[in-house]
């Protein structure tokens, strides 16, 4: 079974086609346009004193992280890592409440308990990380398991670096689902460096979406700066998986254009790879799509980004203002009631 590179997308046409409109096309660049200014301004808030521990961002990863989460139906699920802000955003969590997160507050998904990044919201399908990263893939596989044997149309998304992707919990959870037929998409956002080991150093094939068809399923590699092309792909993926034709291995080729966190300043990057991968940005790559198939304007633009940063202002600005978590609640949440757990994911 041979791995299939994706072509780029072309026309207009070829959009309408997938399922997108000239409004989905605006408000997906919105989303990357959010994805970005969140991250860097959490990167301020970090150089500020006001985010605990390290951070980390996805800086070049917003067109696979958006794309991808556009092509999920509402009531799918995912399990995203702490580069893939694009799907958070995308499924709905509002930036104020990620900059909570960042800030330990009350008011983050995880009410202040869990590492800055390690953000989750199951009433939006999505699951949060634990910092041993492929330990993920198996629970998305867990929960397309259940899907499976309940008879729900309901897929699962995993997402891994090609870093994790090298431990046994990838391999297990990617077995268990060729073997079943699971409806499930791992996407492998291959960014080219596991923290300083560069990809040469870390797997023997030509592509990371070759090991798929030892687990009986697709292998497709993306270009991960082209938010069209992923989300073309993983719509495929999305609707093969949900009738019923097993596991899609997407591997989506980006470069993670800052160090691993941000006490790392990248050193062991050649400055010329940074220089030509600066010139496939994701987001200037799309705008000028979008500028010369899409007729966008600049009023619409300007209208785009100043809505943003308007809305990022505020999300700060209100982030800051929740409280920090009452001691007294910290084991609030350790056991689950069932009234909890009366959202559409979890019935």
């Amino acid at each position: 079974m041979a791995v299939r590179e994706a072509e780029p997308v072309g026309s207009l046409q070829e959009v309408h086609e997938a399922g997108l409109d000239r409004e989905d096309l605006l408000g997906i660049y919105r989303n990357m346009l959010t994805t970005r200014g969140i991250e860097e301004r959490g990167h301020i808030l970090y150089k500020q004193g006001k985010i605990p521990g390290s951070f980390y961002t996805g800086r070049g990863n917003e067109a696979s992280s958006v794309g991808v989460a556009t092509a999920m139906a509402p009531n799918d699920v995912g399990t995203p890592l702490q580069r893939d802000m694009g799907v958070h955003v995308t499924r709905g969590l509002e930036p104020w409440r990620v900059f909570a997160q960042y800030m330990g507050r009350a008011d983050g998904p995880t009410r202040g308990r869990d590492g800055n990044v390690h953000i989750g919201d199951a009433s939006l399908g999505l699951h949060a990380m634990v910092s041993h990263l492929p330990a993920m893939l198996p629970v998305a596989v867990g929960m397309a398991l259940a899907f499976r044997i309940r008879e729900e149309k309901r897929i699962a998304v995993a997402w891994c670096g090609e870093g994790a992707a090298a431990r046994g919990d990838a391999h297990e959870g990617m077995n268990l689902a060729g073997v079943r037929k699971l409806p499930v998409v791992f996407v492998i956002d291959n960014n080219q460096w596991a923290y300083s080991t560069p990809s040469y150093l870390e797997y023997p094939v030509e592509h990371l979406a070759d090991r798929a068809a030892s687990y009986g399923f697709e292998g497709v590699v993306v270009d991960g700066t082209d938010v069209l092309a992923v989300y073309r792909e993983a719509k495929r993926a999305i609707e093969k998986a949900r009738d019923g034709g097993g596991p899609t291995l997407i591997e989506s080729v980006t470069l993670r254009m800052e160090g691993h966190a941000v006490h790392d300043d990248a050193f062991y990057v050649p400055r010329e790879l940074f220089e030509e991968w600066a010139k496939r940005d994701p987001i200037e790559r799309y705008r000028s799509w979008l500028r010369e198939h899409a007729d966008m304007t600049d009023e619409e633009e300007d209208e785009i980004t100043s809505g943003v940063k308007r809305l990022l202002n505020d999300a700060v600005q209100r982030a800051e203002e929740s409280p920090l978590p009452d001691p007294s609640t910290l084991v609030d949440g350790v056991f689950a009631q069932p009234e909890e757990l009366d959202t559409p994911h979890h019935k």
